[in-house]
């Protein structure tokens, strides 16, 4: 499969914009749609348990782009990019954001970088903000067929890691750094979901 070393700017609706800060990236695989078994075959890869295992609605983009461009192109733009690990609370409220965006690095993204990884929850990288609560992310994922239903009232905190294979080195990192980071909170209850996101970003 080709690979690319490929230079980043934040991809999907920060395109549209003109809209940069991002890196270079080593890794890149060509971005076509994937089914379920494609799906599965790379999360056994990664380490993702495929009980926690989801897919992302392709209308999210349209959800994102009904919001005043105005007001929130910089949020929009955030929430569209393919590599995500969103920390919400109890109460559903995000509460540290991870993107590709911010990360930094080459030719692999830092998602550590100044140590933002060593407490949980991490540190903040991108800006935090309100757009999409919990209950609005869990209304745009799709179960695959050996998903087991969680109960998020159940949770201190739920992760919800963006993946994919067509940035696959830099997913399974990311997936590797939260699933480490998750460790170090030993008294609350942590749950991760894992979002696979390549149909979003797949050429037609």
């Amino acid at each position: 499969m080709k690979r690319h070393i490929l230079t980043l700017a934040c991809l999907g609706f920060g395109l549209l914009f003109g809209l940069t800060g991002c890196t270079a990236l080593y890794g890149i695989k060509e971005n076509t749609r994937v089914d379920e078994k494609t799906i599965v075959r790379y999360a056994n890869q990664y380490n993702i348990p495929i009980a926690d295992g989801y897919e992302l609605d392709t209308s999210y983009f349209a959800f994102l782009l009904s919001h005043d461009k105005t007001l929130y192109r910089e949020q929009i733009n955030n929430h569209y990019q393919p590599l995500q690990a969103l920390y919400f609370d109890k109460s559903g409220q995000l509460q540290s954001f991870q993107i590709n965006c911010y990360a930094g690095g080459f030719p692999n993204l830092q998602w550590n970088r100044n140590g933002i990884m060593t407490t949980f929850p991490p540190g903040k990288q991108a800006p935090v903000d309100s757009l999409t609560p919990l209950d609005v992310q869990l209304k745009y994922l799709k179960p695959l067929s050996q998903t087991v239903k969680i109960a998020p009232d159940q949770y201190d905190y739920i992760v919800v890691v963006y993946w994919n294979r067509f940035i696959g080195r830099q997913s399974k990192r990311l997936i590797r750094f939260v699933q480490k980071n998750s460790k170090l909170e030993t008294r609350k209850k942590i749950k991760i979901i894992y979002v696979n996101n390549d149909n979003l970003f797949a050429r037609k």
